[in-house]
């Protein structure tokens, strides 16, 4: 099952959120044409790896400058395939126009970067030995998650069966508080969760629900009267 729309209108236009989803899909179109060992070096050079922040000499040894920083930031524009870009990018159109209808452009492009951050920083809490690229908008866009669940807990969200002509709507409390669920218990899986950034899926969440609100733009609140919860989707 996968989300397919909301009842919630904008009432601006969202260009960051488009100009995101429209670079990381140009990102991910240029490094899918690169040879695989140009590819797999791009990700280990922009990637986020844990063990070159936490061991110097590993760094060294695989000539990954320790004190660049750069990947804290350009990690999140990277995907390692079509599911990966694709789903981050659909869960971006459906919850990130909200977020930045509430923010608008500037302070939503520096809430998403920060989460990004703190995503990645728990992962590498998680992991500090692991030598596996982390890359995705997956840790940021778990951020904006977290803020839709505070500011549109009883927004509608339509639920696709995936491969069947079935759609139904649930809250999005219960929708995001499902999936929060999902993240912690694939996070304690341990080694066998170890292919996917669980914690740091985390990590953005919790980012989001606590910093949403430093951003939020006073004038751009709810409109009078306005509750989602009376909204039908189209």
């Amino acid at each position: 099952m996968i989300p397919y729309r909301d009842n919630i209108p904008c009432r601006y236009t969202p260009w960051v959120n488009w100009s995101l989803i429209v670079l990381n899909f140009g990102i991910f179109l240029l490094l899918w044409f690169l040879p695989d060992k140009t590819q797999a070096h791009f990700f280990y050079l922009y990637g986020l790896v844990p063990a070159r922040y936490t061991s110097p000499e590993w760094a060294a040894w695989a000539g990954l400058p320790h004190d660049d920083y750069a990947p804290f930031i350009t990690h999140m524009f990277l995907h390692g395939g079509w599911l990966h870009v694709v789903l981050n990018m659909w869960m971006l159109w459906i919850f990130g126009d909200n977020v930045e209808d509430r923010m608008g452009a500037l302070r939503y492009t520096a809430f998403f970067l920060l989460c990004g951050l703190v995503a990645g920083g728990m992962q590498i809490l998680a992991s500090p030995e692991s030598a596996t690229p982390v890359v995705g908008a997956s840790g940021a866009l778990a951020g904006v998650m977290g803020a839709y669940f505070f500011m549109y807990p009883y927004a509608r969200i339509v639920i696709w069966v995936f491969f069947l002509p079935l759609f139904f709507e649930i809250p999005a409390i219960a929708f995001v508080g499902a999936w929060v669920i999902f993240q912690l218990y694939k996070a304690m899986g341990g080694e066998a969760a170890a292919d996917v950034a669980w914690w740091g899926h985390l990590g953005g969440f919790i980012a989001g629900m606590l910093l949403y609100r430093l951003f939020l733009l006073p004038e751009r609140g709810s409109p009078p009267g306005f509750d989602p919860a009376q909204v039908k989707s189209p």
